[in-house]
This record gives C-alpha cells, structure tokens and sequence, in this order.
C-alpha cells in the first residue's frame, strides 16, 4: 500500500517539465562558470554543484588570492554571488529567458571584477541546442516544484551518504552533475578500465575517456530525464557479463535495456513506510552485482568494522 512521506516530496514531471527544462540550463550556466576557474581534477569532480541546506552551491571558486561561490537559493528564490572580500550580489529566481539568466549573471560577475568567459553552449543535451545567450524562449519558474526537487535531493543526498561512508576504497563525493542534471556517487575498484567510447552529446570525448579512466559502480539519482519520471539509477564501466540478469532488489528495480542500467522509480521509493532502506538496497544490491561479477576485492575496498561503534 503506498503511503505518503512528508520528507520525501511528489515530483511528477510532466508537472514541472518547463521549469525543469529551464533549471537544467541555468545550472549549466553556473556550472561552466566554476568549470572555467578551477583547476581539473580527475574524473571532472571540478565541475558539480552540491547540495546545501538551501539548495545548490559551486562551493568555493579560486579568483586570484580571492574566492567566490554562486548559490542557488531554492527557499527565497535567489541566486547569490558571495566573494571572500565580503562582496554580495544577487537577483530573483523568477520566469525569464535562459539568455536574461546568463546576462544577468555574467552581468553581476563583472560588477563584482570577476571577468569569466564560457563556452556558451549547452552539453550532454541532444542536438538542436541553442547557446545561452540566443536562448531567448520565455519559461516559468514553478517555486513549489523547484523546493520539492531540493527537499528530494536533500534526502537522496542523506541516503546517498549513509552509502557512501561503508566504502573505504576511492569513493567520489556525493555530487549534482549539472550535465545531465542528476545527483551521483562512484565507488572504484581500482583497476583501470577498457577506453570509453565517448558518443555524449555535445560533449568532448577525451572528458568521457578521462571520467572513465577506472572501473566503476556509480548510482545516482535523475530529477526526471529521458524516463519521463524521477528515477535512481544505478550501472558498472565496463559492464560485466551476467550484470543485466542480476537479481537486484527491490521488486520494482528493472534493467533498462537502452539506458544499460538498473532503474528504481523514486515514487516506489517515495510510496514505501521506509524509503531509507528501499533506496539502500537499490543501492546494495546493484552494486553487489557490479563487484561480485566483475572480481572486486570486496574485503580490502569495504567497511568491515563501524569505527564510531
């Protein structure tokens, strides 16, 4: 029987797809601002946003002997440029253009002297894609579903942590990959991995090749995407045999035959008494899947003790 969780907010799509559409490229926009002043780091873990307690931040971006950081604020609707210098700016989270985004922004950068140039066109987004400043197409902002979708990340983070701290084996943060607009986190076995074939649209292949440089079992969390719903998915580079005939848990989890990974409907997450532990075995067993078939050395890459208990 479904029951609701008021921790765990409805995200129906098709409500909110314009505003979703819309956020998407804003975050790409701020994303591409970090990813121009910050030294790259493996995998591209220079470039994600993360979750806060009010919405999406860069965190910390180098400017000379200076800082600043760019903050979605999803309570009050604002975006926020702080500099370490003690400077603030920022303006309303309303309907608007994505191009009315990125001249304001890049307008208020350059009132602060923090001069950044981007490449301006969307990635990982089929084509056609329109550059951000030629975006001139007008969209609604839908406050109520944009906190729905930072009080979900908020939970998806948690749990998504909770995972996280049992890997003692390189583990990547828990991240907002503006991209492809989904919240993830990669354990390695260590190894290094066949070459990646590359293929996402609009996006460089050597930056596929570099993130996939090491085998890996990364899950994550879409807001929405291509399956038409909110989704936590869940896949291995390079993908073992056997891995798509795994015996994954829950019952709703499925492989997806076009996607090459393991899916679980957030509302058969949302719906549960204990959607801690639904999510949690999701997250188990998919990765179970992807370690057993594929050799790792579990003991040395796991947790075996609590150190706290």
């Amino acid at each position: 029987m479904a029951v609701q969780n008021g921790h765990w907010p409805n995200l129906p799509l098709a409500a909110w797809q314009e505003t979703y559409g819309m956020l998407h490229l804003w975050s790409q926009i701020v994303g591409k601002i970090r990813l121009a002043r910050t030294p790259w780091f493996n995998h591209s873990w220079h470039v994600p946003l993360y979750v806060t307690s009010r919405g999406l931040t860069t965190s910390p971006i180098p400017c000379g002997h200076h800082s600043f950081e760019i903050d979605f604020d999803f309570y009050d609707h604002r975006l926020h440029v702080t500099t370490s210098d003690k400077a603030r700016c920022s303006f309303e989270l309303t309907t608007m253009s994505v191009a009315d985004f990125y001249r304001k922004i890049m307008t208020m950068l350059s009132e602060l002297d923090i001069e950044t140039h981007i490449w301006p066109i969307p990635v990982e987004l089929p084509d056609p894609v329109v550059p951000f400043p030629e975006n001139d197409q007008q969209a609604a902002y839908d406050p109520e579903a944009v906190q729905q979708l930072w009080q979900a990340l908020l939970q998806v983070q948690r749990v998504f942590n909770i995972f996280r701290a049992e890997f003692i084996g390189k583990v990547s943060p828990v991240h907002f990959f503006w991209g492809a607009f989904d919240l993830a986190v990669t354990r390695f076995s260590g190894r290094t991995a066949p070459q990646h074939p590359g293929g996402v649209p609009n996006c460089a292949d050597w930056v596929m090749i570099e993130a996939y440089s090491h085998e890996v079992s990364s899950a994550g969390f879409w807001p929405g995407a291509g399956l038409g719903e909110a989704a936590f998915y869940s896949y291995a580079y390079p993908q073992p045999d056997g891995f798509s005939e795994y015996d994954v848990r829950p019952d709703a989890a499925y492989y997806h035959k076009d996607f090459g990974e393991f899916i679980l409907p957030y509302e058969a997450v949302r719906t549960v008494n204990d959607p801690d532990a639904v999510l949690l075995e999701f997250l188990h067993s998919t990765y179970r899947a992807a370690a057993e078939l594929a050799g790792w050395d579990r003991d040395a890459l796991e947790r075996q003790v609590d150190p706290w208990k």
